[in-house]
């Protein structure tokens, strides 16, 4: 039924850019919060950035904080997330992510209901 598809990961190197893209169907897109986590090797999967459905008042977590932009187009089902200046700390398997909850600032991974497959992100030094 609900689908997140994520695409536009790769290689690249330290300093680089990628935008990574997560097309959905199966759900209402616009009455839902979107967002975007991360987890590498032997770690705990962590959130990155969220935007609620009206596209207002994106947070992110510090540390991509000036780096990475979230967006969404609600004409699309899509979310965005465009990475600059990637850092080999960056490396991980990245989650596209939607949650109903419209109260708070979601970020916790029990928060979201949908997820999709993701899709790796590999930044050399």
């Amino acid at each position: 039924q609900v689908q997140l598809v994520e695409s536009g990961g790769g290689l690249v190197q330290a300093g680089g850019s990628l935008r990574l893209s997560c097309a959905t169907s199966g759900l209402i897109f616009s009455t839902y919060t979107m967002a975007w986590f991360r987890q590498a090797p032997g770690k705990e999967r962590e959130f990155v950035a969220a935007i609620p459905k009206n596209g207002g008042n994106t947070y992110y977590a510090d540390s991509v904080k000036g780096r990475f932009t979230i967006s969404r187009d609600n004409t699309k089902n899509t979310v965005y997330l465009q990475m600059n200046s990637l850092k080999p700390e960056d490396t991980a398997f990245y989650y596209c992510a939607a949650t109903s909850i419209w109260w708070g600032l979601p970020r916790g991974t029990h928060e979201y209901s949908h997820w999709g497959q993701g899709t790796q992100v590999t930044v050399s030094s």
